[in-house]
């Protein structure tokens, strides 16, 4: 099966070929075309399989002949269009546009010029102060050219969770349709849910195993099978992710599902808790008596856990970071709940950078159980995304107040994205923050300022008497840009004085704050809120990713303000 995200990723290709040669409306038609179908929740192909192509045009953003591509991206997995477009300008397009700075004009500049097909044609050059003299290029931006190379390499081979999430529960999902198979789950790091996933272990007990070794090595995304044998098998996807399925059996399951979730850490410590009990413990059960040999349990993760007088210990919480003692001494955090949240506190409109309108926005909401969501467009600094001033934003706020009226399931609360600018003020006037239900500050420009200017700037803005919640606080993107320099001690400090709430964007992209930040400013008694940042519809649906994040950090309940009902959580904003 050929996901939507496999698609849409061929689309933004072509996007990005056809922006290189600056062809006028197409790349625009083709980007347009990928983010729809990101932002989808059917799948395209089922769409395509009851409707055909005509289905496929009913797509907002996609026409006749966009659709046709996405049928031969159905049928044979390729767009014969973008192997064309490769063929003619024959650059890895896809990872010289990841490289911070570089967009698609540049690449045709650094193709044109010095020949640069890849990363390491870049890299060569960069080093060998080649770019610096290319028009519009010079020292400084040669200089985070080669910051932007080293930060992926640090990333190289490593999936967005969702990414891989996506990938992943497709293939558990058919597997489980099987005749003979009992039970499919997915271990390893995407169980612990890790921002970035390297490879994927799925877990199968069936009484067909070689059914399942034949079903996994004639998928189509399959391109490589690197070994197979009676149980398991090791494959790469097209995606270039790595999967591993093995079929167990029913008394080693829980054992084996423990084994594969990990971490190595966590496991290492969990044998050797086992060894002080003379006990044997690994991927098929634990075992004791003289020889290490006899079968105490294992068909159950929590049995084996129990035996070794431990509380169940949650799949986030495996990373050998204190929760072996605390399951020890029954200090386990009580995690928040993956259907704890009662509301969303940014969701961008189109107003500004968003694509839906407030009141598809608040049906939206309605559909998912929302209690309420907070409207928190840009302002006027960020004029890209025709960000709000003060005129415009309250004829937002007027509008806001007549969708309220025609959908009383949901409360839609006014808000703001304001931009913290340079030196920390804030970029709407006190006045108008304070006829806003929701203040949330964050900062989108200067990312190369000094560590103290950096924290200094935040401190500030943070300190505004109208700033309830710091978005995405470390602007950092997964894969493709690291945070901006800043003291997170300093801010968490800050936070508390202030009484700010510190966000967890759910985001995939973000996942802004990092477990070990709000590990530390759930201690340090800062409260959070886990949010969205949906620029569309199905952006909405993203609250998990924040959910396990927070989950990852020991985050309660009680310190996410948007796990409470409308008027408690207000009483926590300033």
């Amino acid at each position: 099966m050929t996901t939507n995200s496999q698609i849409a990723v061929l689309l933004q290709k072509i996007s990005e070929y056809l922006a290189m040669q600056e062809i006028p409306f197409k790349p625009r038609a083709y980007e347009r075309a990928a983010r729809a179908l990101e932002d989808m929740s059917e799948s395209v192909e089922d769409i395509y399989k009851k409707s055909g192509t005509k289905g496929i045009e009913e797509i907002p953003g996609v026409g006749v002949s966009i659709a046709e591509k996405i049928e031969e991206a159905i049928r044979t997995g390729h767009i014969k269009y973008y192997d064309e477009l490769k063929k003619e300008t024959p650059v890895d397009i896809e990872s010289l546009s990841a490289i911070e700075g570089v967009g698609p004009k540049t690449v045709l500049v650094l193709y044109k010029k010095l020949g640069i097909k890849t990363v390491n044609d870049l890299e060569r050059a960069a080093r060998g102060g080649k770019l610096r003299n290319l028009p519009h290029f010079g020292l400084r931006t040669e200089e985070k050219i080669l910051k932007g190379i080293d930060f992926r390499k640090q990333h190289a081979d490593r999936f967005l969770l969702h990414e891989a999430m996506e990938q992943a529960h497709d293939i558990r999902d058919r597997l489980a349709q099987l005749d003979g198979v009992e039970r499919v789950e997915v271990a390893g790091s995407l169980r612990r849910w890790r921002e970035t996933i390297g490879d994927c272990d799925i877990l199968v007990i069936s009484n067909r195993a070689h059914a399942v070794m034949e079903y996994i090595a004639g998928m189509r995304e399959v391109v490589h099978v690197y070994a197979t044998g009676e149980t398991k098998i090791m494959v790469r996807l097209k995606s270039g992710m790595d999967v591993d399925v093995r079929v167990v059996p029913p008394e080693s399951f829980g054992a084996a599902l423990n084994y594969f979730t990990g971490n190595k850490e966590h496991n290492v410590a969990l044998r050797e808790r086992a060894s002080k009990h003379g006990w044997k413990l690994n991927e098929y059960g634990l075992f004791g008596g003289a020889k290490g040999q006899r079968y105490m349990c294992g068909r159950t993760e929590e049995e084996i856990y129990g035996k070794l007088g431990l509380a169940y210990i949650e799949p986030e919480l495996r990373e050998n970071r204190g929760e072996i003692v605390a399951a020890y001494e029954g200090k386990l955090p009580h995690l928040v709940g993956y259907g704890d949240l009662l509301g969303d506190l940014q969701v961008q409109s189109d107003w500004t950078d968003g694509r839906d309108p407030i009141e598809a926005l608040a049906k939206e909401a309605i559909r998912l159980g929302r209690k309420y969501i907070a409207i928190t467009d840009h302002t006027k600094r960020l004029a890209m995304t025709h960000g709000l001033d003060e005129v415009r934003i309250r004829k937002q706020m007027l509008e806001i107040d007549k969708v309220n009226k025609k959908y009383p399931l949901v409360k839609i609360l006014k808000g703001t994205e304001c931009d913290i600018l340079k030196d920390g003020s804030l970029d709407l006037p006190d006045n108008i923050l304070a006829q806003l239900d929701i203040v949330g500050v964050s900062v989108h420009s200067y990312f190369n300022m000094s560590r103290g200017d950096m924290t200094r700037r935040i401190v500030r803005a943070i300190s505004n008497r109208h700033a309830d919640i710091l978005f995405h606080p470390t602007g950092r993107l997964v894969n493709r840009r690291p945070p901006y320099d800043v003291d997170m001690e300093a801010v968490i400090a800050a936070a508390k004085a202030t009484r700010t709430i510190l966000e967890i964007n759910a985001s995939p992209e973000r996942l802004d704050l990092r477990d070990e930040h709000i590990r530390r400013a759930k201690e340090a008694g800062v409260l959070f809120a886990i949010d969205s940042d949906a620029h569309a519809l199905k952006g909405l649906d993203v609250l998990q990713y924040g959910i396990a994040q927070a989950r990852r950090g020991w985050a309660e309940k009680e310190n996410i303000i948007n796990a409470q009902p409308l008027e408690k959580m207000r009483k926590r904003l300033k």
